[in-house]
């Protein structure tokens, strides 16, 4: 079993990482943002601290040299430079990131860094160096102030500052924005409490600076307890006091708070002043950690209530026909109900979103490496990783990501002579950006590639058996894109360690149909590709219409229906090999719902008699890439429900997306109609 100590640092690390990432990505674009570099400083000093507590001393020496540049080019910016940090800077401190990001990941695999690790730090170490005015100290405490740290605060002037917060003031070039400090010192059984006062102090809202220190009586490393907690942390905030106060509410007898600019108030138990604090939503002082666990508990539970709210729908219809005024009670009822399991799933949804920023944290990186190691120039953008999403989504979304971005390198971007040859920059682009529409996740790759030939792919997909010669050459150039999602397609002409396989691109449209989402392609040879994704932002409940075929009845999911309508039966023609008719002014082909499932008869077969078979009912969907009409027999209610993942027998049987429980308790089917119509 993982250590509770290191397991919570594997959390943290890569959340200062992800973090550090994102800081020296908009560094590269705004070399000027003062606010961008003091976060990637405390980033990066936290980090340190953080591989501290582990064998990782190659790590934590590298990262003290890192934190020097920065706080050197955080001098240099308070004296009036305007970029701080030059592209070499960036690019050695992209390095050093992206070397501890693979230390951490080593670290949790082996239980301890490389034998090369002292002499890789070293070499990194070089680039960090060669900025500097003089050689690095080595030491790890920053306390000291440097010969440019700002001048400590007069005593005449601030009387009422304590020692402990004179250190930290002089080296903190953001001092002057600061309206309050705190010195927080954490109970030392507070581990065992599930309390993390890292994440405690980084919660103080507008933090400026933060200090991180050993008490002088702390002991020696032969009698350290690693379970036992020894931290000092001084931190400055632009916060007012009160803010600051809130906090820490849950633990006021382990921190001081210090007004900058009024007298102190020498008050050791300010539990009084906490609890006169309204508890703000979204105040950091009212946050809880909640197990994951608990919250899939929730969600589920969320489900079972949208079941009996169906299942009462149908009651209430009953109940129509004998007793109005029951039935007039209980849609009062259901109305209400409906209301409450609304605004529940809205607030579980809320509650279950994470930002994506620490699930990408890797990406970047290996493209970089994907790109080396190809001997590809490539440059990686990434927007918009701040937007949170459900859970699961979160949880399940970057390994579809690394496939597109793998490929997207291997495949999309050329060479650099290549690339000169054909008239394009030597460095290729991919660019990965998220954004939010709706109720849904916009998510999109691209690059300036080579771009996609329908051609090449036909002649592959033929190569490899998966459609025939004729079939090939009546696919339209977008139908034909689609084919690098069908299982074993690939145009690489040999294995090696990035493709060839032909497993990367099925699995991608496999991870975002489990997601409930769809996937579009474009491409212009010699320009490049687009990959656009669309995903759900709530993943508990789903919006299905149920349609009945046979005695059987399935549920399509309302996001994969364009519409659905009742049309002249003779209106349906045969066109080709198949059947069609005009709808809003466009030829659709018509297939049968029944005929695709296997259903031995299908509303074509209508039984004398029957009034309604003059009619056809059709389901008008998108989900194949092109638009389609099914041939249903009846179009059902429109419900709310929490699908679950095909498994056991279901999990081998084709076009099943997923089940949930009918209104009656019975299992409905829920269909995979990318799946089916391909």
């Amino acid at each position: 079993m993982m250590d509770e100590l290191l397991e919570q640092f594997l959390i943290e690390g890569r959340d200062l990482v992800a973090q550090a990432q994102g800081d020296l990505a908009a560094l590269a674009r705004q070399p000027e943002r003062r606010d961008v570099l003091d976060s990637l400083f405390r980033a990066v000093h936290t980090l340190k601290g953080s591989v501290a507590l582990f064998d990782m001393a190659p790590a934590e020496g590298l990262l003290h040299r890192a934190e020097t540049r920065l706080d050197h080019a955080r001098r240099n910016h308070a004296q009036g430079g305007d970029a701080p940090l030059s592209v070499p800077d960036l690019t050695a401190l992209v390095a050093v990131i992206d070397q501890v990001d693979r230390w951490i990941d080593l670290l949790e695999r082996d239980g301890s860094l490389p034998a090369d690790a002292e002499a890789c730090a070293a070499g990194l170490g070089i680039g960090l160096n060669g900025a500097l005015d003089g050689p690095d100290e080595g030491a790890v405490s920053v306390r000291e102030p440097g010969p440019d740290a700002p001048e400590p605060p007069r005593r005449d002037a601030a009387e009422h500052i304590p020692a402990w917060l004179e250190a930290t003031m002089a080296q903190a070039p953001s001092f002057g924005q600061a309206a309050t400090a705190f010195r927080y010192v954490p109970d030392a059984d507070c581990f065992f409490r599930g309390e993390d006062p890292l994440a405690v102090a980084r919660a103080v809202p507008d933090l400026l600076a933060l200090d991180l220190s050993f008490p002088p009586d702390a002991p020696g490393i032969d009698d350290f307890e690693p379970f036992r907690c020894v931290l000092r942390i001084v931190g400055l905030s632009a916060a007012p006091q009160d803010r600051v106060r809130a906090a820490f509410r849950m633990m006021p007898n382990q921190v001081e708070v210090v007004a900058l600019g009024a007298p102190e108030r020498e008050d050791k138990n300010p539990a009084g002043d906490v609890g006169d604090v309204p508890m703000e939503p979204g105040e950091s002082g009212g946050m809880l950690r909640v197990s994951a666990t608990r919250l899939d508990v929730l969600a589920d539970e969320v489900g079972q209530m949208a079941v009996a709210l169906n299942a009462l729908e149908a009651a209430v219809e009953r109940a129509a026909t004998s007793d109005r005024v029951l039935a007039a009670e209980l849609r009062r009822v259901q109305g209400a109900l409906a209301g409450s399991l609304n605004r529940l799933s809205s607030t579980v949804a809320e509650v279950r979103r994470v930002p994506l920023q620490p699930v990408l944290r890797r990406l970047p990186r290996l493209a970089r490496d994907l790109a080396a190691s190809l001997g590809k120039d490539v440059r990686f953008v990434l927007s918009g990783e701040g937007v949170e999403v459900d859970k699961q989504v979160a949880d399940a979304i970057f390994e579809p990501l690394l496939h597109l971005v793998r490929n997207a390198v291997d495949h999309g971007i050329e060479t650099a002579d290549a690339r000169v040859g054909a008239g394009k920059p030597a460095s290729g682009t991919i660019s990965l950006s998220f954004r939010r529409s709706g109720d849904h996740l916009a998510v999109k790759v691209s690059d300036d590639g080579k771009g996609i030939e329908p051609v090449a792919i036909r002649r592959a997909a033929v190569g490899k058996g998966l459609i025939g010669t004729k079939e090939a050459a009546a696919l339209t150039d977008r139908q034909a894109l689609r084919l690098i999602f069908a299982p074993g397609f690939s145009t690489s002409r040999s294995v090696t360690g990035v493709s060839g396989r032909g497993v990367g691109m099925d699995a991608v449209q496999r991870a975002v149909e489990r997601l409930q989402g769809s996937i579009e392609i474009e491409s212009a040879p010699g320009r490049g590709t687009d990959i656009a994704i669309r995903l759900p932002l709530n993943a508990i409940l789903t919006r299905l219409v149920t349609v009945r075929v046979g005695d059987e009845r399935y549920g399509l999911r309302m996001d994969q229906i364009h519409e659905t309508l009742r049309v002249d039966a003779a209106a349906i023609e045969e066109l080709g090999h198949g059947r069609a008719c005009v709808i809003r002014d466009r030829t659709v082909p018509v297939l049968s719902l029944a005929a695709l499932l296997g259903h031995a008869e299908g509303l074509e077969q209508v039984r004398a008699g029957n009034a309604e078979a003059d009619w056809a009912r059709l389901v008008v969907t998108g989900a194949s890439g092109e638009r389609i009409a099914l041939r249903v027999d009846a179009v059902g209610e429109r419900i709310d429900a929490a699908v679950r993942e095909r498994s056991g027998l279901l999990a081998a049987m084709p076009a099943i997306g997923g089940t949930t429980l009918d209104a009656d308790g019975g299992v409905l089917l829920v269909l995979d109609l990318p799946e089916l119509l391909s």
